[in-house]
């Protein structure tokens, strides 16, 4: 039998009638999915409303964050700030430290030009205490000992460089010897002379120096005996004394040449 109009509009009462019929209905008349739709739907509007908490939380984080940055670079600048000023006082202060070591290289070099006048006064003193008391200091030495006149040794060492025996170069180094003696040697009683070398700090070129000397003054025809006089003498320089038979003199006390 057909389906008619009527049958329809008996169909909706009876529905209307027994609601349980509609879902009954429905699983008749539409398919799986259509009927699937709604519990879709509602998912859809779950997670959404899901998303949109998630989304609201994402922004307060970034909220968070932005503000964060904010401080971070705040902070950041005060600390660039504060790194300028560091740099500035650091600038001062190598600037300060330059000019210190200015001053303290200047008062080194005028030290050093101090001890030089202290030593060379100190050394001439000495030269002038020898001169008065030579006899008595260098009596181990030689006895009769008597300094030699500037104008006497002079004029010898002219005569001298006029016979041939000696240089211009060589008289001018002996006539620049601190001081020359004449006297008797102890073993033989031999004249000699006795040239002295004198600084307050005896070294190496001391020693030198008096070696040298005496070898020219032996031109003259008589032997010499080299001498180095002061207050302090270091080791290299009484080991050299030793090779070069060369005589030291600490504040007096007179030790022979010692080898080594």
């Amino acid at each position: 039998m057909p389906f008619t109009i009527e049958d329809f509009g008996d169909l909706i009462r009876l529905l209307g009638q027994h609601p349980e019929w509609q879902a009954e209905l429905r699983r008749q008349v539409l398919s799986e999915e259509l009927l699937e739709l709604p519990a879709l739907v509602r998912q859809l509007i779950n997670a959404q409303a899901g998303t949109e908490q998630r989304l609201g939380r994402l922004e307060t984080v970034v909220e968070r964050l932005v503000e964060a940055q904010a401080r971070t670079e705040q902070r950041l600048a005060e600390l660039a700030e504060a790194q300028a000023r560091t740099d500035g006082r650091l600038e001062r202060i190598e600037a300060g430290l330059e000019r210190l070591e200015a001053v303290v290289e200047r008062l080194a070099e005028a030290q050093g030009r101090t001890e030089t006048r202290v030593g060379q006064t100190e050394g001439d003193l000495l030269e002038l205490r020898y001169a008065r008391r030579g006899a008595a200091y260098l009596s181990r030495v030689a006895r009769r000992l008597r300094l030699m006149d500037s104008g006497v040794l002079a004029d010898m060492l002219e005569d001298a460089v006029h016979d041939g025996r000696l240089t211009e170069a060589e008289r001018q180094a002996v006539l620049d010897t601190d001081l020359v003696f004449t006297g008797r040697r102890r073993e033989d009683n031999a004249e000699i002379y006795v040239l002295a070398e004198v600084s307050s700090t005896v070294d190496h070129h001391d020693i030198e120096r008096a070696a040298d000397r005496a070898a020219l003054l032996e031109k003259l025809g008589r032997p010499v005996t080299p001498v180095v006089a002061g207050r302090r003498i270091d080791s290299k320089a009484v080991e050299m004394a030793g090779d070069r038979g060369v005589w030291h003199a600490l504040d007096g006390r007179v030790s022979p040449p010692q080898r080594y």
